[in-house]
């Protein structure tokens, strides 16, 4: 059974509803990619993020989910949690991941987690994912062929 938060969210990124979207996130919101050591941090530079994923992604789908609670990476609190299990192909890459979400108090996501597998599928989605963030003057263009410092 999914929790009404979850489904909201779910709701929207299957509709590629922007609008939808920034109506779930808290103003501190904090992203934890796969595609950097840090998270992205703060609604503008999520809902940034958001953008670039839901052009990158084809064939996106949510498979299943999970409700409960899980401690936040912030603070160590329990709080009401979801994950959300999907599948997508990123440049020709079939990827599995899970989306956890951890809500604060009026059920707008507070934090939220990416995990995708296979590898080779998380090289694929990050380079995909920094050209986007790129090209829509969300972070410059490194210096190097990582993403790690984007």
């Amino acid at each position: 059974m999914e929790s009404a938060a979850a489904g909201r969210f779910r709701a929207a990124v299957e509709k590629g509803d922007l609008g939808a979207l920034d109506e779930l996130f808290t103003e501190d919101v904090r992203l934890y990619s796969p595609v950097k050591f840090r998270p992205f941090e703060g609604k503008p530079m999520v809902m940034g993020l958001f953008g670039v994923l839901l052009r990158t992604f084809e064939d996106f789908r949510y498979v299943g989910g999970f409700d409960g609670t899980a401690e936040t990476n912030t603070n160590g609190a329990e709080t009401p949690s979801a994950v959300l299990v999907f599948r997508a192909v990123v440049n020709g890459k079939e990827v599995h991941g899970i989306d956890l979400l951890h809500f604060d108090e009026a059920g707008r996501i507070e934090e939220f987690t990416v995990m995708v597998r296979p590898q080779s599928a998380s090289h694929a989605l990050s380079e995909a994912v920094l050209a986007g963030l790129v090209a829509d003057g969300l972070v410059p263009a490194p210096a190097s062929a990582s993403a790690e410092g984007a």
